[in-house]
């Protein structure tokens, strides 16, 4: 699930986890990585294709880990040049 918004957040949720807003915020969790919490808020979302819960969501995640973070297995290259 992807979702877009007008103030320039985006958030894709496709097992992963990545949130952006312009060059303001980056953050990236692979699936083993994101909070049993948080993910089952995204399932949630995802289920019932609601880019409004996912936006609170996003928000959510970049006030417990900031507005760069990467989180993910050593061995991955998702955080390179990130």
């Amino acid at each position: 699930m992807r979702c877009e918004y007008k103030d320039g957040w985006n958030i894709d949720y496709s097992g992963y986890l990545h949130i952006t807003k312009g060059s303001d915020i980056n953050v990236f969790m692979e699936e083993g990585y994101i909070p049993a919490n948080i993910k089952i808020e995204l399932d949630g979302a995802n289920g019932k294709n609601s880019c409004d819960q996912l936006r609170k969501i996003g928000e959510l995640v970049t006030d417990t880990v900031g507005s760069r973070a990467c989180l993910a297995d050593m061995d991955s290259k998702a955080c390179v040049n990130f």
